[in-house]
């Protein structure tokens, strides 16, 4: 494990890029304010979440990153749904249990995976805490994994 800073670790994140993010409450805000500012220089970045909820929008999903940013989401979630209705995200029409296997089948590639992390246990290891949806499956095929270290998140086991 490395520890960056939010900016150094989102650097890892080129043009073209496909990434995945953790969703419920373990959405990955920080992360996203420091992708979001390297709008730009980033080109066609794809941004795909589950269900999630968030205090405020997506700081990515707006028009003025449209050549940046695409917005992409399984379930319509409440940071979302401003950017849905302005024609900035779309929705991925399919059930939880079927991401998996477009993710591992290649349908849907994963370049990157956002996490939101409790911090290490004494062995080094981290959990997803209370959202492990469609992050477990996006960390497997993921080429980067980036994960936020977040003090508050519960150590859970499963």
């Amino acid at each position: 494990m490395q520890y960056l800073t939010p900016q150094e670790a989102v650097s890892l994140v080129r043009s073209g890029d496909t990434i995945v993010a953790q969703g419920s409450t373990a959405v990955p805000n920080v992360l996203f304010r420091a992708l979001t500012e390297r709008a730009a220089e980033l080109r066609d970045v794809k941004i795909i979440v589950g269900f999630g909820i968030c205090p405020d929008d997506a700081p990515y999903a707006r028009k003025e990153y449209i050549d940046s940013f695409r917005a992409l989401s399984i379930f319509v979630p409440n940071y979302l749904r401003r950017a849905m209705r302005e024609g900035v995200a779309d929705t991925i029409p399919c059930f939880l249990g079927e991401v998996p296997s477009l993710f591992r089948s290649g349908q849907v590639p994963v370049d990157v995976a956002f996490l939101n992390v409790s911090e290490p246990d004494a062995e080094g290891y981290c959990s997803y805490g209370i959202s492990a949806d469609i992050a477990y499956s996006a960390v497997e095929c993921a080429r980067t994994v980036i994960a936020q270290v977040n003090k508050y998140m519960p150590r859970t086991f499963g």
